[in-house]
């Protein structure tokens, strides 16, 4: 496979890694590791159940809001915050299966005052804009870094602003697109070593299991998993497990390693089970996405990348 077509898969990896993930971590959500155990064993099949009461390979608000979010950008051509948060606003009217708290402050909040950005909130630190940012990453990849920061945190505080969350939420991005962009699993670690060290509030502190959805607690459980597996699927199973908000950790973790092993490193007995809609949408928004970057449209790159 050439380069051209290793990063339209890794492209298409990520997208489906991400669903992959939320679907397969829905089913565990807010349960403890052994509670898991009690009742699946290891959890490593697509079920779809859960407290949600999903079907099997439905997937949740995570792949759901990326998908608003990668359709406000292909309208526009960039992420801008007005249409993001409309896109979400249309979203929530559609009557999701589910929506985080703090994602739904955001959209009545631009819904009553027409701003489509909250203010800062000291409480604010939770998973919601990391969980959807897939598509900035792929949209900017080969970007000034300061083009990349600007996107990922104008679709990020039209519901989510604060620090932490900001900091999660640009690192996931770019480290998505250092694995998009080939770097080994050794360097990617190195990478989130960089990170923690930057910023010790995500350092790790022992196993971290039963992840809430404060943006730390979610990062940590998600760069452990993907530093020991050496698959796609043993990182996966591994995060999931921890219990917790498992479809957000599954759905952060499936496309940073969505992103590294590609599509062709994701089980095809997940890939069959995942609703065909969502899968069709996330293939088609992936290289529609991809198509808009600087990274697609170098000279060795262009007409290349669909």
């Amino acid at each position: 496979m050439d380069s051209q077509s290793l990063l339209h898969d890794r492209a298409v990896g990520a997208y489906l890694g991400m669903a992959v993930g939320d679907a397969l971590g829905a089913t565990v959500e807010f349960m403890t590791p052994a509670e898991i155990a009690s009742v699946h064993g290891v959890h490593d099949r697509i079920v779809g159940g859960g407290w949600l009461k999903l079907r099997p390979g439905a997937v949740t608000d995570d792949t759901e809001m990326a998908l608003a979010l990668g359709d406000s950008i292909l309208a526009h051509d960039d992420v801008v915050p007005a249409a993001v948060a409309q896109a979400f606003s249309d979203w929530m009217c559609s009557k999701p299966v589910d929506i985080g708290n703090t994602v739904r402050r955001g959209i009545v909040h631009y819904r009553h005052s027409g701003e489509p950005h909250v203010p800062y909130h000291e409480q604010g630190a939770g998973n919601g804009a990391c969980m959807r940012s897939l598509p900035v990453a792929l949209a900017t990849l080969g970007e000034p870094d300061q083009r990349i920061r600007r996107a990922v945190l104008d679709q990020a505080h039209v519901t989510h602003h604060n620090t932490l969350s900001d900091d999660g939420s640009l690192f996931v991005v770019k480290l998505t697109q250092a694995a998009l962009s080939g770097t080994s699993r050794q360097v990617l670690g190195a990478l989130i070593d960089q990170f923690q060290s930057r910023l010790p509030a995500f350092r790790y502190h022992g196993r971290q299991q039963h992840p809430s959805g404060f943006i730390v607690d979610t990062l940590v459980a998600v760069f452990q998993a993907f530093i020991a597996g050496g698959s796609f699927e043993a990182a996966l199973i591994d995060v999931v497990n921890r219990g917790g908000d498992a479809d957000t950790t599954g759905a952060i973790l499936g496309m940073i390693a969505g992103a590294h092993y590609g599509r062709q490193g994701i089980p095809i007995r997940w890939l069959n089970v995942l609703d065909s809609d969502v899968a069709q949408r996330c293939e088609r928004q992936a290289g529609a996405l991809l198509a808009l970057s600087a990274a697609a449209n170098h000279p060795l790159m262009r007409g290349q990348v669909s």
